[in-house]
């Protein structure tokens, strides 16, 4: 492995991410704050500072270990990873169950704008004549967009506590959220499970694939 090459995709990579968890878990805030949960709010986690939203664990080591281990395999994977979930009392909103669809949706509605913006930039990035500054901003846009679009895909599986979880329990009559609901505690382990297995990137690789061409098409790329 090229250890060169791997801080230099570390690089390329950081800002996107950044962006990607910051924005995504603060429009989960701004949107409950618009339905009347201040929970949020009163915490600080309303914020485009990236500090008040980075886990340790799930933003930092988790990437870069899947990364390392994708380079020394030869192929590239899926970064998976998570950061501080902004904290939602669903019971506070005015209309629990049809508002929390609109919270849960707002994290991947802002992916999906900042995958847009990133490929706004990578389009402008080929406008330009190739030098120093447009290769970065070449390499940064692709990563923006693939990061992007994989955590927006990746938050729509309907698996709890993921955000498509939230959208489609909020979706079901009132009994059967109920029963849903209580399978929430196995979310995560599902998701190691499928992650480790190699099954979460087949179940991802279609959608993300149609969302590349779509974004592609969008801006001729």
């Amino acid at each position: 492995m090229d250890f060169n090459l791997l801080v230099q995709t570390i690089a390329i990579y950081a800002l996107p991410v950044l962006f990607a968890i910051t924005l995504h878990e603060a429009a989960h805030g701004y949107v409950a704050r618009h339905f009347g949960d201040m929970t949020a709010h009163a915490q600080g986690r309303i914020s485009l500072n990236p500090i008040r939203h980075i886990d340790l664990v799930g933003t930092i080591l988790v990437p870069i270990v899947i990364l390392v281990a994708a380079k020394l395999a030869g192929g590239a994977g899926y970064l998976f990873g998570w950061a501080k979930p902004v904290p939602v009392n669903y019971s506070a909103l005015r209309r629990p169950r049809q508002n929390m669809l609109w919270v849960a949706a707002a994290g991947p509605a802002a992916n999906l704008a900042m995958a847009l913006a990133w490929a706004l930039l990578l389009k402008l990035s080929d406008m330009l004549p190739v030098n120093q500054f447009s290769m970065p901003m070449h390499l940064i846009g692709v990563a923006g967009i693939q990061v992007n679009v994989v955590l927006m895909v990746l938050n729509l599986l309907p698996v709890l506590p993921l955000d498509g979880g939230r959208i489609l329990a909020s979706l079901l009559p009132h009994r059967m959220a109920g029963q849903y609901a209580r399978l929430e505690p196995w979310g995560f382990p599902i998701l190691l499970l499928l992650l480790f297995s190699g099954y979460l990137g087949v179940l991802l690789r279609p959608v993300v694939q149609a969302s590349y061409q779509v974004i592609g098409a969008m801006f001729q790329l």
